[in-house]
């Protein structure tokens, strides 16, 4: 499963007068359909753990900071650990039936933007609290 989550790097275009970001085009390989977008700002060392979709496929972006997502395997006890910001700017695909939390590493708030295939329903999301899943966050 976590060989299904993909790392796409993306322009970020210099301008005098600001930057122009890319995030994500209808024409990219893992678009499957747009549902929503939302944005979750995340404070300096904090942790939102553990969500588990079963029909989203997510596109998670970080315009703003530098965040450690962290997906885990639960049948085969494996992690994934990708790190994305400002500093390594890229979109992360990541399909459903997969455990993710994620974690602030920037010295300020960080912005993590979720390009959703479908739009959001408690009843096709399940969550388990940061000590549910053994990952050692204090590493990072």
């Amino acid at each position: 499963m976590l060989d299904q989550i993909k790392l796409h790097n993306l322009k970020n275009i210099k301008l005098q007068n600001g930057n122009v970001m890319h995030a994500l085009k209808k024409s990219d390989n893992d678009f499957i359909k747009f549902g929503e977008i939302y944005f979750s700002w995340i404070k300096k060392n904090k942790i939102k753990a553990w969500k588990y979709h079963l029909k989203m496929n997510i596109n998670f972006i970080v315009p703003v900071g530098e965040v450690l997502f962290v997906f885990h395997d639960y049948k085969n006890n494996r992690f994934r650990e990708i790190v994305i910001g400002t500093k390594n700017y890229a979109r992360v695909f990541v399909p459903p039936k997969i455990w993710f939390g994620f974690k602030n590493i920037s010295p300020s708030d960080s912005l993590v933007v979720n390009v959703a295939s479908i739009e959001h329903n408690d009843n096709e999301v399940r969550t388990k609290n940061i000590e549910d899943i053994n990952f050692d966050w204090k590493n990072f």
